[in-house]
């Protein structure tokens, strides 16, 4: 080794940058070729860069491989010489530094010009969210058509911004799991005959939200949001319930949901889903929380896949209670009122054995819902 170009220890060394000179026996490091440091990138650039090709030992007219030294094939380099035409005086006829010195570079071939490089096509900006077809290739698509023409107000826009990124940024995975339901039924029905001098009515919509508060709690590491560089784990159970309105959807979060009663979460979620319907819900009670619900049984849908509300780190999407025939405890055929659930888990925040752990979590608190008040 002739000289160190890099020092020793040095860290973060870019790949193809020299580190060192090696030299033939006799050869001097002062007559070493300083190597030039890398430019400092530039910030734009004309025309595509074309990576040049590696360097290949010369070959003898005969085929026959030339030997020589790096720092006599870098000489040559710089001279243009061609190494096949230089008399090697080294060990074995290997061409050496003093070969080359001494050598005078044969008259190149003339280089035919390049053909010049397209001009660079300017980028276009990324729309908010991807749009598909033109507007105007869509009206023209439909115009033998009657229509009705909505234009998008702010909370469409929003919705429609939103979810294109979860879809897009988010690598979803989903875990399906279904719940018997005759036991809740059968509480709820006790607790509602209870609470009903109260003038409280409990839904099963209530005892999800309680299940999936005291779930989070149990399964700590699935409380969490994704924070572009970083994972937040949050300490409450901050649970947000999507409410359907006229032209779109809120996610009112009911806070410290581990904390509340049935009859206290009931009575919050009536008038947070009111006040969503009229918009008069203020920014900080839709904002937040780590987990959603998106509940469709009322509708009749069994089962469906819930898009993922940013930041959070998982959704549970719920479907109707079903009467359907189940194997019993004691190994005979039964009927039970079986519900169908999908949690949607952001696989950057929530691994898949830590999903399936909050899934199974949910269902037990569901399954045994005397427990969620012990």
């Amino acid at each position: 080794v002739g000289k160190l170009l890099i020092a020793e220890g040095t860290a973060g060394v870019k790949v193809n940058t020299p580190i060192a000179v090696l030299l033939e026996e006799g050869e001097s490091a002062d007559a070493a070729p300083v190597v030039a440091k890398a430019a400092a990138p530039v910030a734009a650039v004309a025309a595509p860069a074309v990576a040049a090709p590696a360097p290949v030992a010369p070959v003898a007219a005969g085929g026959t491989r030339v030997f020589a030294s790096p720092l006599a094939r870098r000489i040559a380099a710089e001279k243009g010489l061609d190494l096949t035409k230089v008399q090697g005086s080294g060990p074995h006829g290997r061409i050496v530094k003093a070969d080359v010195e001494g050598a005078k570079p044969v008259a190149a071939a003339p280089v035919v010009a390049a053909a010049p490089a397209p001009a660079p096509v300017a980028a276009t900006a990324p729309a908010a969210f991807p749009t598909g077809p033109s507007t105007e290739q869509v009206l023209k698509m439909y115009q033998d058509r009657a229509f009705t023409e909505v234009k998008l107000d702010g909370m469409r826009r929003t919705i429609a911004a939103r979810l294109t990124e979860a879809k897009q940024t988010i690598p979803h995975f989903y875990l399906r799991r279904d719940v018997r339901l005759d036991n809740l039924m059968a509480f709820r029905e006790q607790l509602n005959k209870q609470l009903e001098a109260r003038g409280v009515k409990l839904s099963v919509n209530d005892f999800i939200i309680k299940a999936c508060a005291l779930a989070l709690q149990a399964v700590p590491d699935a409380n969490a949001v994704w924070a572009g560089d970083r994972i937040l784990k949050l300490k409450p159970s901050d649970v947000a319930v999507a409410v359907a309105i006229e032209g779109g959807l809120f996610t009112p979060v009911l806070k410290d949901a581990d904390q509340k009663s049935l009859s206290s979460l009931s009575a919050e979620m009536k008038d947070l889903a009111n006040r969503a319907k009229t918009k008069k819900l203020a920014p900080h009670e839709y904002q937040g929380g780590s987990f959603a619900i998106s509940n469709l049984g009322m509708m009749g849908i069994e089962n469906f896949d819930a898009v993922i509300n940013p930041p959070h780190g998982a959704i549970l999407a719920v479907g109707a209670g079903i009467k359907k025939p189940v194997v019993l405890a004691d190994g005979s055929i039964g009927v039970a009122t079986v519900m169908s659930m999908t949690l949607s888990v952001d696989h950057r925040v929530i691994d898949g054995a830590l999903g399936a752990q909050l899934m199974k979590a949910i269902v037990d608190n569901l399954e045994n819902p005397m427990a969620m008040l012990a």
